[in-house]
């Protein structure tokens, strides 16, 4: 087993032949990315983050990029897909010059083990830059880093970790750069992120000639967001229905009053009404407390908050409410929806 503890030498960056090529002028140095993989690590945000590198230097026919694979351990990390990668070494201390991106996935708490926190928390303490793919984020988290800063994690995770780290607020983008800080929601979003990286490197020319060879010509700031929009969920482009369920989604663990909805879109309430039964075939109310209890299903099935906990953050004021409207939702009560991968009680919360 090797421990890795600097930066790859220059002479390690993989340069593989290939038929495409574009100059590029000649890098100062060859820029180092360590991916610390933890169990249950998401496989596509992991390749969809490397490729970008490797093609870039394939393209250049130059050694643009390194990059290095560690663990706590030091040993293979088996993915979400069960799918087990081998690492080059331990995670242990870094070049400052090295970018240190934390792969995780579910459980979202991996990313939260403390030898991965301290790694992060060290690195950015002696001027390194750090990241996250997928959930990777609640490392950083974790670490303290997030505070007033923008950065993003997958959207399935954002309700429990909004729920864990409640003075942290992560954007709806695929991905975010806040000066020593990257983060993204993995999956594709991983490529966004690197190509931002490599235009920002190389030129938006380059970045675009290696988002060719992805074969994905949508190049970084067209599809910010991580989620189709509402417009596209809902099948219609009515900008107040999109504004009233923006509002619904903000205000679900105290939810607003028909009248106040009603109010703030500038209708009547049987106006509103109207709209949403032409829209999505029910009541703004049910609309509304679906929203609510989808967001006790994300709950259930990524943390371990109890049902009093998850039921006064989905606006039910009660146990009892919240199962018997989650099991006419979804045809089985909460208590059967299996829990527990927030984090564990007594663990640090922000």
């Amino acid at each position: 087993m090797r421990t890795v503890g600097t930066a790859l030498p220059r002479s390690d960056a993989l340069v593989p032949a290939g038929a495409a090529f574009l100059a590029v002028p000649e890098a100062q140095t060859t820029r180092t990315y360590t991916f610390v993989l933890v169990p249950g690590f998401t496989l596509l945000a992991f390749a969809s983050a490397v490729e970008p590198l490797r093609i870039a230097n394939q393209l250049s026919q130059k050694p643009l990029y390194c990059w290095q694979v560690v663990s706590i351990s030091g040993e293979q990390v088996k993915s979400s897909s069960g799918i087990a990668v081998a690492v080059e070494g331990k995670l242990a201390s870094l070049d400052r010059d090295a970018t240190l991106l934390v792969c995780a996935g579910n459980p979202i708490t991996a990313a939260a083990a403390p030898p991965v926190v301290a790694a992060v928390a060290r690195h950015y303490r002696f001027g390194g830059n750090v990241g996250g793919i997928c959930t990777g984020s609640v490392a950083l988290a974790k670490a303290g880093l997030l505070h007033n800063r923008r950065f993003t994690l997958h959207w399935e995770n954002q309700p429990a970790f909004r729920e864990i780290f409640p003075t942290d607020t992560p954007s709806q983008n695929r991905y975010e750069r806040d000066e020593r800080l990257i983060s993204c929601g993995g999956g594709a979003a991983s490529t966004d992120m690197m190509l931002a990286i490599i235009a920002a490197d190389h030129g938006a020319d380059f970045a675009a000639m290696v988002s060719e060879m992805c074969l994905r010509t949508v190049m970084p700031g067209v599809d910010a967001e991580q989620r189709s929009s509402l417009s596209t969920l809902m099948s219609s482009r009515n900008p107040v229905l999109i504004a009233t369920v923006n509002l619904m989604n903000r205000h679900l663990d105290a939810p607003l009053a028909m009248d106040e909805l009603a109010e703030a879109a500038g209708y009547s309430r049987r106006h509103l009404e109207r709209l949403f039964q032409n829209a999505v075939a029910m009541t703004p109310g049910e609309f509304y407390r679906g929203l609510r209890l989808d967001r006790g299903r994300n709950l259930l099935s990524t943390t371990d908050l109890t049902l009093m906990e998850i039921s006064l953050a989905c606006g039910f004021d009660s146990v009892s409410h919240f199962s018997k409207s989650f099991r006419r939702r979804f045809g089985v009560p909460p208590t059967k929806l299996k829990q527990g991968i927030g984090v564990p009680r007594g663990g640090k919360r922000g």
